[in-house]
């Protein structure tokens, strides 16, 4: 098992990548290269960031990968308002997808937090 493997917050990010995979699935072909792409690479960059920064053999180091990983839950955030806005997003998956988002953002910041303290 990776160490990664272990976190909570990247479990909750597996489910938030398979929670945007199937919202966006609906969304129309011509977003396909547009907000379907967009979304989906933010939502798979925060994990495969957390697991790469776990590998990491400095704290520093671990913690500046939980920083890019935390710029790419606020890049999904913004994102999804757009996605609503566009009638894209039904109002209560946008509701559930924000939700997820603002707990890893306040997961993320701890485990930041609890990485860099001495």
């Amino acid at each position: 098992m990776f160490n990664f493997e272990k976190l909570e917050v990247w479990k909750k990010l597996i489910e938030l990548a398979d929670t945007i995979y199937a919202r966006t699935r609906t969304f129309p072909a011509e977003e396909r290269f547009g907000l379907t792409n967009q979304l989906r690479r933010a939502a798979v960059s925060v994990s495969s960031n957390i697991a790469e920064g776990s590998s990491r053999r400095s704290k520093a180091d671990f913690a500046r990968f939980i920083e890019i990983g935390t710029g790419s839950v606020f890049e999904l955030a913004s994102q999804i308002f757009i996605a609503r806005r566009q009638g894209l997003l039904a109002e209560k998956n946008f509701q559930e997808i924000y939700a997820d988002a603002q707990e890893i953002g306040r997961m993320l910041s701890g485990l930041k937090n609890s990485s860099t303290a001495k």
